[in-house]
């Protein structure tokens, strides 16, 4: 795999991560709510008008037109399972930014990942 098309890969990563981030970040900000008919209006007028939310939606579609480059470079059988760095870059910034909990087994998952990733690469 050329550092071009791992590249572009890792932008598509990162950015699907960010959304994530983004996007929990705009849960956070707008609180708990039930899905009623009551309220579909107001809590999705919320959450389009919400900018994590927005900025979510952004990143993932510029992540649609990164991972659509990609897929021209390599083959769909390596790509996507690379896809699965986006559970290392979610855990460390769920903890870096959100406060959530970053336990002995999740690191030993995100281990067992990392090892899956260096052996998908490098096939």
């Amino acid at each position: 795999m050329s550092l071009i098309s791992f590249g572009l890969i890792f932008t598509g990563v990162m950015l699907n991560a960010a959304a994530q981030i983004l996007m929990k970040a705009g849960t956070n900000s707008i609180g708990y709510f039930e899905f009623s008919s009551a309220n579909i209006l107001p809590i999705g007028w919320k959450l389009a008008t919400e900018p994590h939310i927005v900025g979510a939606l952004f990143c993932y579609a510029l992540s649609v037109v990164i991972w659509i480059l990609a897929l021209s470079r390599v083959p769909v059988s390596i790509a996507f399972p690379l896809l699965s760095m986006a559970y290392i870059v979610n855990a460390i910034a769920a903890w870096y930014l959100l406060n959530e909990t970053l336990n002995p087994a999740k690191m030993l998952g995100i281990g067992v990942i990392i090892l899956g990733v260096i052996i998908i690469s490098r096939a």
